[in-house]
């Protein structure tokens, strides 16, 4: 990826004296209306409309010669879920202490006195609804939309060079020298301050999709933060001091600005491209709203653009590359062959997945797919910024600031999700995960919840509720194979643990089950429901997450470990694809690591019920890992007699017993709720027995559990076995050498003589009658 830049040969810009040039003024500040049409300030008091599409640049108007423009803002374009075509006003601040608020036309519709010095930067907050200025007199404060003071929010004695709004418009963050502050609109609320740069901070950004701040100093440096203020990269000091850095606006790059420099930059911190125009200094960078190009205030009075090209995407044989920006180029890498691809308007966002590349440009969207490049389905966009595409194995979602729009492949609306305070705006690829039939998008407004909808009908899933974690939760990512009823959500919450669970609930308590810690990345592989992440010092696979639900003791064993040091800080899973998968490193290099093929056949053999090719493959390959996965989905698949050869293999004996056991009982209903006993279904297999009339199984269950309260319950509720509950409860206290203390036992203990012969008639007289019960329905033994 790099940056096409291009530089008028003389600048718009320009003083004149006696119509004379008298000499090139610096561009202050810039700022997009649309995709295609920009404004920018000068010190020589013009406003200069560029528009891109005509290449025609034309002066809106001529301030009076007491204003010197400092920073300009445009008014947000959504504003309460509408969202306007283009920007209608913008915010100038200032040398004389005062913002003005101006209208597209260049009409000065308000002057606001608002600091002692220079305003030196000026925001609006996302919603539109409230302005921050800081300037010379070290003062931070609070505008309404009309340009009335609410608050004065602080007051320092150094100049305050730069500001930014919070994702949610409830924090602002600004400079104090060479330190950086995030102040809540809340009074009393707990302020944030770290030392960030050695020298003077000039510039600062914070981005909403990723809440990741950005900084640049006189040191030379610009760096990335956290919103905790943690400090994820710091770049090698530049020539000169860094003037300028701006967030692309779906948080994926970032651009810096410096003298005689412009730098093109991912989010983790690490260079995509240098440029070295000739501008003097960069002081303001501006996105275009789509994310294709930006713009640069340029201190020889020159306005330069840059557009995003020769981005690649990859999958399997294929690669892909923007050219220029109407031109994708095709490479099969199998046979050489190269394909063009032409697009009408400029490529905004692309997605290479399951066989199809999906392209939306300006105004359209087209699929193609990888047997045929020569003839796409295309189909018009209803709003035309698309600032995500997911794909699944069926269909593709499109993300704009609209809504959420789920497409098939033949380029069919499916449906469009919706949920309360919808938020598209902010959403990226950590906050949302798609599925052949499910989609999950987590919650902004409050990030401990992921709302989960059924795809083809785009209503929520199951009972309706959302999923609700304790913590908030980082990123999230749903299994691709399998069974609806079978699909799984893994997600990592801000402690970095891994937690697993089902994303199909009815009613029944969520059972989240946590399976790593000090994960940074996850992904999970596009043809079989194995995970992947990097967990602190370790890359971990896990070869059947689900193991977790069917015998836990069991998970340690499902895993390949490797130690991930090589991969370097911060590394990032950027898919995986088969058998390989590709993992990013902090400093931008990509690694290919690939894993055994077989733990990937054995998904495909259980998911068709082919036991016995799945215990041809165990043994072929003699591999532990490979004999606990077995054994773990013949567990879940119910298929006992694999089951008891694959824990033979790993040596669990007693389970091996437990499962023998289990094949000698005599009701289907039996051998069921022994299995979800050995999963540890406690709850389940007791329902289960209750509802088949098994009450005496049930009640011994719970005895053989030590379940004392619940057995005697149960017993005491159907008016049978209280005696066989009370015996074996005195037998239990006889071997303990203990005394019975509990009120209920010694109430129904009350003149009750224990006589075991007859209690040991009661039970086998129930096995017969359960054996009878057996015989005479046609049930299938397990």
């Amino acid at each position: 990826m790099r940056l096409k830049t291009s530089l008028l040969k003389e600048p718009k810009h320009i003083l004149y004296f006696l119509n004379l040039i008298q000499h090139k003024e610096l561009v202050s500040c810039v700022g997009w209306t649309t995709a295609d049409e920009l404004y920018s300030c000068s010190d020589d008091h013009q406003i200069m409309k560029w528009n891109l599409l005509t290449s025609e640049t034309t002066r809106v108007v001529k301030l009076p010669d007491d204003i010197y423009p400092i920073d300009l803002h445009w008014f947000p374009r959504s504003i309460g879920g509408k969202k306007q075509s283009h920007a209608e006003s913008f915010v100038l601040t200032s040398s004389d202490g005062k913002f003005h608020l101006i209208s597209k036309l260049g009409r000065v519709e308000k002057s606001v006195e608002a600091h002692c010095g220079a305003v030196l930067a000026g925001r609006w907050n996302y919603e539109g609804t409230a302005l921050v200025t800081v300037g010379e007199d070290g003062q931070v404060k609070i505008w309404s939309k009309s340009g009335m003071l609410r608050s004065t929010l602080a007051q320092q004695g150094t100049p305050v060079y730069s500001v930014a709004w919070g994702p949610d418009s409830e924090k602002v963050l600004y400079t104090s020298g060479k330190h950086l502050i995030i102040k809540p609109l809340q009074p009393n609320a707990k302020i944030l301050q770290w030392k960030a740069h050695d020298g003077l901070i000039s510039k600062t950004d914070w981005n909403s999709v990723n809440d990741l701040i950005l900084s640049a100093g006189e040191d030379c440096k610009y760096k990335v933060w956290d919103s905790y203020g943690r400090l994820l990269y710091s770049s090698q000091p530049h020539e000169y001091p860094i003037t300028s850095v701006a967030w692309a606006v779906d948080g994926e790059l970032f651009a810096v600005g410096s003298f005689h420099t412009l730098r093109l930059c991912d989010k983790t911190g690490w260079s995509y491209a240098l440029e070295k125009p000739n501008t003097g200094s960069i002081f303001n960078i501006a996105w275009s709203i789509d994310g294709t190009q930006l713009a640069g205030a340029c201190g020889n009075g020159h306005v330069i653009f840059a557009h995003v090209v020769e981005q690649r995407w990859e999958w399997k044989n294929f690669e892909i590359t923007l050219i220029k920006r109407r031109t994708m180029e095709v490479h099969n890498v199998i046979n050489d062959a190269v394909d063009l691809l032409e697009f009408r308007d400029r490529v905004i966002k692309a997605s290479l997945n399951y066989g199809h590349l999906v392209v939306s440009t300006s105004l359209q969207c087209y699929v193609f797919s990888t047997k045929n490049w020569n003839t796409p389905l295309i189909f018009d966009l209803k709003e035309g910024t698309v600032s995500l595409i997911l794909q699944a194995e069926r269909h593709f979602l499109l993300v704009d600031g609209g809504g959420l729009y789920l497409y098939s492949y033949e380029g069919r609306l499916i449906s469009s999700p919706k949920f309360p305070g919808m938020r598209t705006d902010i959403l990226n690829a950590q906050m949302v995960s798609l599925s052949n039939d499910t989609l999950a998008v987590k919650d902004k407004a409050d990030e401990k919840v992921i709302y989960i909808f059924e795809a083809l009908s785009g209503k929520p899933l199951g009972d309706g509720k959302p999923l609700t974690h304790k913590t908030e939760i980082v990123e999230i990512a749903l299994d691709q194979k399998g069974l609806t009823s079978e699909r799984k959500i893994a997600f990592i919450d801000k402690n970095r643990d891994l937690y697993i669970t089902s994303v199909k609930r009815f009613g029944k308590e969520q059972k989240i089950v946590k399976i790593g810690t000090m994960v940074q990345t996850l992904a999970w592989n596009d043809t079989s429901n194995i995970l992947c992440g990097i967990q602190d010092t370790r890359f971990t696979v896990w070869y059947y997450p689900n193991t977790v639900y069917v015998d836990k003791d069991l998970l340690p064993k499902t895993l390949y470990e490797k130690d991930a040091s090589e991969f370097s800080k911060n590394p990032q899973i950027v898919r995986f694809v088969g058998n390989q998968i590709t993992i990013r490193r902090a400093d931008g290099s990509l690694i290919h690591l690939n894993i055994s093929p077989y733990p990937a056949i054995l998904h495909e053999y259980v998911s068709s019920s082919k036991w016995e090719d799945a215990v041809r493959l165990c043994r072929f390959v003699k591999d532990q890992t490979m004999w606990a996965c077995l054994a773990a989905m013949a567990i879940a698949n119910k298929d006992m007699a694999t089951a008891e050869i694959a824990y033979a293999s790993i040596g669990e004996i007693d389970k091996v017993q437990y499962i023998n056991s289990i094949k000698d009982l005599p009701s289907k209903e039996s051998r069921m709720a022994h299995i979800l006993l050995f999963s540890g279904n406690t709850q389940e297999a007791e329902t289960l027995l209750l509802q088949a009339s098994l009450i005496y199984q049930a009640i011994q269950v719970n005895i053989n559990l030590y379940n004392w309260d619940r057995a005697l319950e149960l017993a005491v509720k159907h008016k049978t076995h209280v005696d066989t509950v009370l015996a074996y409860r005195q037998k239990f206290l006889e071997d303990f050498g203990k005394k019975e203390t509990n009120k209920r036992f010694l109430q129904y203990a009350e003149g009750l003589e224990v006589d075991w012969n007859k209690i040991k008639a009661k039970i086998e007289m129930e096995i017969a009658r359960e054996r009878e019960r057996a015989a005479a329905s046609p049930a299938v033994r397990a």
